[in-house]
Protein backbone atom coordinates (compact mmCIF):
# COMPACT_ATOMS: atom_id res chain seq x y z
CA UNK A 1 0.00 0.00 0.00
CA UNK A 2 1.45 3.44 -1.01
CA UNK A 3 1.55 6.02 1.90
CA UNK A 4 -0.89 8.86 0.61
CA UNK A 5 1.59 11.18 2.39
CA UNK A 6 4.07 10.33 -0.55
CA UNK A 7 1.57 11.43 -3.16
CA UNK A 8 1.20 15.01 -1.69
CA UNK A 9 5.21 15.99 -2.82
CA UNK A 10 6.58 16.05 -5.96
CA UNK A 11 10.09 16.61 -7.08
CA UNK A 12 10.41 20.43 -8.88
CA UNK A 13 12.70 21.22 -11.70
CA UNK A 14 13.94 24.54 -12.32
CA UNK A 15 14.17 25.78 -16.05
CA UNK A 16 15.36 28.54 -18.10
CA UNK A 17 14.22 28.04 -21.63
CA UNK A 18 15.30 24.61 -22.00
CA UNK A 19 18.42 24.80 -19.68
CA UNK A 20 18.28 23.11 -16.73
CA UNK A 21 19.15 25.00 -13.68
CA UNK A 22 18.47 23.30 -9.91
CA UNK A 23 16.06 20.46 -8.06
CA UNK A 24 13.62 21.38 -5.25
CA UNK A 25 10.80 19.63 -3.28
CA UNK A 26 7.27 21.13 -3.65
CA UNK A 27 3.92 19.72 -2.25
CA UNK A 28 0.29 20.28 -3.31
CA UNK A 29 -2.52 22.14 -1.30
CA UNK A 30 -5.83 22.63 -2.05
CA UNK A 31 -8.36 25.73 -1.49
CA UNK A 32 -11.71 24.97 -2.26
CA UNK A 33 -11.79 24.00 -6.24
CA UNK A 34 -8.17 25.80 -7.08
CA UNK A 35 -5.33 23.39 -6.54
CA UNK A 36 -1.70 25.15 -5.94
CA UNK A 37 1.96 23.92 -6.07
CA UNK A 38 3.53 25.30 -2.56
CA UNK A 39 7.32 25.83 -2.25
CA UNK A 40 10.22 28.40 -1.24
CA UNK A 41 9.96 31.15 -3.32
CA UNK A 42 14.13 31.22 -4.05
CA UNK A 43 13.30 27.72 -5.65
CA UNK A 44 11.03 30.55 -8.55
CA UNK A 45 13.47 33.25 -8.08
CA UNK A 46 16.69 34.47 -5.85
CA UNK A 47 17.90 37.51 -6.63
CA UNK A 48 21.21 36.98 -4.70
CA UNK A 49 22.29 34.10 -6.54
CA UNK A 50 20.88 35.28 -10.21
CA UNK A 51 18.46 32.38 -10.11
CA UNK A 52 16.00 33.54 -12.52
CA UNK A 53 14.09 30.26 -14.05
CA UNK A 54 11.28 30.98 -15.97
CA UNK A 55 9.52 27.81 -15.70
CA UNK A 56 9.35 24.75 -13.40
CA UNK A 57 8.40 20.89 -14.07
CA UNK A 58 6.87 18.63 -11.81
CA UNK A 59 6.33 14.84 -12.16
CA UNK A 60 3.25 13.82 -11.76
CA UNK A 61 1.87 9.72 -11.27
CA UNK A 62 -0.54 8.15 -13.75
CA UNK A 63 -1.82 5.02 -12.00
CA UNK A 64 -1.62 4.37 -8.01
CA UNK A 65 -0.91 0.35 -9.24
CA UNK A 66 2.17 1.46 -11.36
CA UNK A 67 3.74 3.86 -9.89
CA UNK A 68 6.40 3.61 -12.55
CA UNK A 69 3.99 5.38 -15.26
CA UNK A 70 4.20 9.06 -14.73
CA UNK A 71 4.11 12.04 -16.78
CA UNK A 72 6.06 15.29 -16.32
CA UNK A 73 3.58 18.89 -16.10
CA UNK A 74 5.62 22.27 -17.52
CA UNK A 75 4.62 25.54 -15.63
CA UNK A 76 5.35 28.95 -16.83
CA UNK A 77 6.58 30.99 -14.43
CA UNK A 78 5.18 34.62 -16.50
CA UNK A 79 2.72 35.49 -18.47
CA UNK A 80 3.33 38.96 -20.05
CA UNK A 81 6.22 39.70 -18.10
CA UNK A 82 4.19 39.10 -15.30
CA UNK A 83 4.98 36.37 -12.47
CA UNK A 84 2.76 34.16 -11.93
CA UNK A 85 3.05 33.02 -8.34
CA UNK A 86 1.88 34.04 -5.32
CA UNK A 87 4.72 35.20 -2.32
CA UNK A 88 3.85 37.29 0.88
CA UNK A 89 5.84 39.54 3.38
CA UNK A 90 5.11 40.46 6.87
CA UNK A 91 6.90 42.78 9.27
CA UNK A 92 10.31 41.04 9.10
CA UNK A 93 10.31 41.31 5.18
CA UNK A 94 9.82 39.20 2.73
CA UNK A 95 8.42 35.22 3.72
CA UNK A 96 10.46 31.87 2.01
CA UNK A 97 7.01 30.49 0.55
CA UNK A 98 5.33 30.69 -2.76
CA UNK A 99 2.59 29.50 -4.43
CA UNK A 100 1.53 29.21 -7.98
CA UNK A 101 -1.84 27.82 -9.30
CA UNK A 102 -2.20 24.70 -10.50
CA UNK A 103 -5.01 24.37 -14.03
CA UNK A 104 -7.20 21.16 -12.65
CA UNK A 105 -8.11 20.40 -16.18
CA UNK A 106 -4.08 19.38 -17.12
CA UNK A 107 -4.58 16.58 -14.42
CA UNK A 108 -8.17 15.16 -15.66
CA UNK A 109 -6.63 14.11 -19.17
CA UNK A 110 -5.13 11.80 -18.75
CA UNK A 111 -5.59 11.72 -15.30
CA UNK A 112 -3.19 11.62 -12.71
CA UNK A 113 -3.20 10.60 -8.89
CA UNK A 114 -2.00 13.04 -6.42
CA UNK A 115 -3.38 14.29 -3.05
CA UNK A 116 -3.13 17.76 -1.94
CA UNK A 117 -2.99 19.28 1.94
CA UNK A 118 -6.09 21.48 2.74
CA UNK A 119 -7.31 24.24 5.49
CA UNK A 120 -8.41 21.06 7.02
CA UNK A 121 -4.44 20.01 7.39
CA UNK A 122 -3.03 22.56 9.18
CA UNK A 123 -1.97 22.81 12.95
CA UNK A 124 -4.76 23.90 15.61
CA UNK A 125 -2.92 26.52 16.97
CA UNK A 126 -4.66 25.32 20.22
CA UNK A 127 -3.06 22.03 20.55
CA UNK A 128 0.69 22.29 21.72
CA UNK A 129 3.58 21.20 20.04
CA UNK A 130 6.42 20.84 22.13
CA UNK A 131 9.91 20.76 21.92
CA UNK A 132 10.88 17.65 20.30
CA UNK A 133 8.13 16.49 18.61
CA UNK A 134 9.04 13.85 16.16
CA UNK A 135 8.37 15.54 12.68
CA UNK A 136 9.05 14.51 8.57
CA UNK A 137 10.62 16.31 6.09
CA UNK A 138 9.30 15.11 2.45
CA UNK A 139 11.02 15.68 -0.42
CA UNK A 140 14.07 15.35 -2.89
CA UNK A 141 17.56 16.07 -1.04
CA UNK A 142 20.22 16.47 -3.96
CA UNK A 143 17.14 15.42 -6.39
CA UNK A 144 17.35 11.98 -4.51
CA UNK A 145 14.78 10.04 -5.20
CA UNK A 146 13.17 6.82 -6.13
CA UNK A 147 13.44 7.37 -9.82
CA UNK A 148 11.52 4.58 -11.08
CA UNK A 149 8.43 5.09 -9.09
CA UNK A 150 9.11 8.90 -8.98
CA UNK A 151 8.81 9.16 -4.92
CA UNK A 152 10.61 10.96 -2.38
CA UNK A 153 12.37 10.50 0.44
CA UNK A 154 11.66 11.28 4.09
CA UNK A 155 13.66 12.53 6.42
CA UNK A 156 13.27 12.46 10.26
CA UNK A 157 13.30 15.92 12.51
CA UNK A 158 12.16 17.18 15.65
CA UNK A 159 11.12 20.59 16.86
CA UNK A 160 14.06 22.30 18.10
CA UNK A 161 12.72 26.05 18.83
CA UNK A 162 9.32 26.77 20.57
CA UNK A 163 6.18 26.18 18.38
CA UNK A 164 4.02 29.17 17.64
CA UNK A 165 6.89 31.70 18.24
CA UNK A 166 8.31 33.71 15.60
CA UNK A 167 12.13 32.66 15.61
CA UNK A 168 14.63 36.02 15.87
CA UNK A 169 10.94 37.88 15.01
CA UNK A 170 10.79 36.34 11.61
CA UNK A 171 7.74 33.47 10.90
CA UNK A 172 9.17 30.07 11.40
CA UNK A 173 10.32 27.89 13.33
CA UNK A 174 13.55 25.71 13.80
CA UNK A 175 13.71 22.07 13.00
CA UNK A 176 16.91 19.50 14.12
CA UNK A 177 17.39 17.25 10.76
CA UNK A 178 19.49 16.55 8.27
CA UNK A 179 18.82 18.07 5.07
CA UNK A 180 20.52 19.21 1.57
CA UNK A 181 20.12 21.36 -1.13
CA UNK A 182 16.91 20.08 -3.12
CA UNK A 183 14.91 19.87 0.27
CA UNK A 184 13.12 23.28 -0.05
CA UNK A 185 9.73 23.82 -0.33
CA UNK A 186 9.34 20.56 1.27
CA UNK A 187 6.72 20.19 3.61
CA UNK A 188 7.42 19.49 7.30
CA UNK A 189 4.47 17.11 9.16
CA UNK A 190 3.98 15.36 12.40
CA UNK A 191 1.54 12.25 12.93
CA UNK A 192 -2.05 13.70 13.57
CA UNK A 193 -3.37 12.22 17.37
CA UNK A 194 -6.83 12.58 16.66
CA UNK A 195 -9.21 11.31 13.42
CA UNK A 196 -10.92 14.11 11.98
CA UNK A 197 -12.04 16.65 9.01
CA UNK A 198 -8.48 16.69 6.41
CA UNK A 199 -6.84 13.58 8.07
CA UNK A 200 -9.07 10.50 6.33
CA UNK A 201 -6.70 10.62 3.26
CA UNK A 202 -3.59 11.92 5.09
CA UNK A 203 -3.32 11.67 8.70
CA UNK A 204 -0.86 14.15 9.02
CA UNK A 205 -0.32 17.61 10.60
CA UNK A 206 0.68 20.06 7.88
CA UNK A 207 3.19 22.22 10.33
CA UNK A 208 5.78 24.58 8.03
CA UNK A 209 7.49 24.81 4.52
CA UNK A 210 11.38 23.70 4.80
CA UNK A 211 13.44 26.20 3.58
CA UNK A 212 17.07 26.32 4.11
CA UNK A 213 19.51 25.41 6.58
CA UNK A 214 20.15 27.79 9.86
CA UNK A 215 23.91 28.53 11.05
CA UNK A 216 25.76 30.41 14.07
CA UNK A 217 27.07 33.68 12.07
CA UNK A 218 30.08 33.45 14.70
CA UNK A 219 30.32 29.60 13.39
CA UNK A 220 34.11 28.98 12.69
CA UNK A 221 34.13 26.56 9.69
CA UNK A 222 37.07 25.08 10.22
CA UNK A 223 36.73 24.27 14.12
CA UNK A 224 32.96 24.02 14.16
CA UNK A 225 30.35 21.17 12.93
CA UNK A 226 27.32 23.43 11.67
CA UNK A 227 24.56 23.48 13.40
CA UNK A 228 22.29 21.06 11.64
CA UNK A 229 19.30 23.23 11.99
CA UNK A 230 16.69 24.32 9.56
CA UNK A 231 13.91 26.91 9.51
CA UNK A 232 10.49 25.67 8.67
CA UNK A 233 7.83 28.77 7.83
CA UNK A 234 4.38 28.04 9.59
CA UNK A 235 2.03 26.75 6.91
CA UNK A 236 -0.72 29.36 8.02
CA UNK A 237 0.92 31.27 5.80
CA UNK A 238 -0.93 29.59 2.48
CA UNK A 239 -4.10 30.81 4.17
CA UNK A 240 -3.58 33.85 2.83
CA UNK A 241 -1.56 33.24 -0.81
CA UNK A 242 -4.34 31.26 -1.77
CA UNK A 243 -7.47 33.65 -0.53
CA UNK A 244 -9.17 35.40 -3.23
Amino acid sequence: MTENLLLTTTRILTYDRQRALTNASGFFFERGPRLFLVTSRHVLIDEPTTHFPDRIEIDLHMDRDNLADSRVLSIPLYRNRKSLWRQGMDGAGEIDVAVIEIDRKALVEPPVTYYAFSKESLYDPAVPVGIGTPMLVVGFPLGFHDGLHHMPVVRQAVNASQFGLRFQGAGYFLTDARTHRGTSGAPVVMRASTEGPGTEAIPWVLLGVHSARVDAGTRDLKLDEALGLNCAWYADVLLTLTAG
